[in-house]
Order: C-alpha cells, then sequence, then structure tokens
C-alpha cells in the first residue's frame, strides 16, 4: 500500500483498486462515499427460519395471549354483572320466597294411618304448621341468586 500524505489515502487498499495493479495509484482509487452519521450502525440480517421454528413462536404468541385473555375477559364479565341490577325472579318460588312444605304440602298438619281405620292428625314438624319454608336459594328474596352469589366461599385452613 502507498503511503502519502492525505490521511484519506490510509483508508484505501488494493483490493478497493479498480486496476490489478499491486500499488495503486490516487488517480485510480475510487472515491470514497460520504456515509451519514446516523447509519453507522450494523444493519440487521434476516434471520433463517424454518416452518417448525415460526409455527413454534406463533403458538407461543397465541398462548400467551390466550393466557392473559381470558381471566381478563372473564374479570370484565364479572365486573359487568355486578353493575347491573339482578331482577330475575327466583325459579324454585317463582319470587314469592317462600316455598311449599314438601311434608304437610302447604295444610300445616300431617295426617298419619295408624291401623284399624284409625288417622292421627298432629302439626307439621318441618315447618312448624304454617304450611310453608323460607326458600333455600333466594333466602327468602323472592330475587334469583347469580351462581356465584350461590356458593358458600369457605377457607380451608
Amino acid at each position: 500500500m502507498a503511503t502519502s500524505s492525505s490521511p484519506l489515502a490510509a483508508l484505501y487498499s488494493s483490493f478497493l483498486s479498480n486496476t490489478p495493479s499491486s500499488s495503486p495509484s490516487m488517480a485510480t482509487l475510487p472515491r470514497p462515499r460520504r456515509r451519514r452519521a446516523c447509519c453507522r450502525y450494523p444493519r440487521i440480517q434476516a434471520a433463517d427460519l424454518d416452518q417448525n421454528t415460526i409455527v413454534a413462536i406463533s403458538v407461543g404468541i397465541v398462548s400467551i395471549g390466550i393466557g392473559i385473555g381470558i381471566p381478563v375477559f372473564y374479570e370484565t364479565q364479572i365486573d359487568n354483572a355486578a353493575k347491573r341490577d339482578n331482577t330475575q325472579p327466583c325459579f324454585p318460588c317463582s319470587g314469592s320466597g317462600a316455598q311449599v312444605c314438601r311434608f304437610c304440602t302447604g295444610k300445616g298438619t300431617v295426617t298419619v294411618v295408624i291401623g284399624g281405620g284409625e288417622t292421627e292428625v298432629s302439626n307439621c314438624v318441618n315447618c312448624d304448621a304454617v304450611g310453608s319454608l323460607t326458600c333455600t336459594t333466594c333466602q327468602g328474596t323472592g330475587i334469583q341468586p347469580r351462581y356465584l352469589d350461590r356458593r358458600e366461599f369457605k377457607d380451608d385452613d
């Protein structure tokens, strides 16, 4: 490589010369390109990905999205349901808040056949001779509770 007093001459090598001569002269060297200061970063080359890698990355991204999306969806549904008024009448008691006693069928008394044609009539011990009981589904409110409202969460510890 030829030495010169010019600082640009030191940047050239024989590989950049247009002529195959062993010592390039300044006339045969190509002019240097001026680069911008912003373009000095290395360029990112495209990665060589096969089909299995692309499928694995896609499945991973979808799984993360589903894993985050489903709980967020349910939380928003629960929050929205809590904001709405619950006006649906209770199904077992038809909104009255009381159910007919199953033992006395709403009469308040129970008739027992003793035998020999004798019967005994006594007050119903299940409903205390009232004939109805407080609805166990709505607890007497007459409004059908939502599913999570019906559950009793107990600490197992």
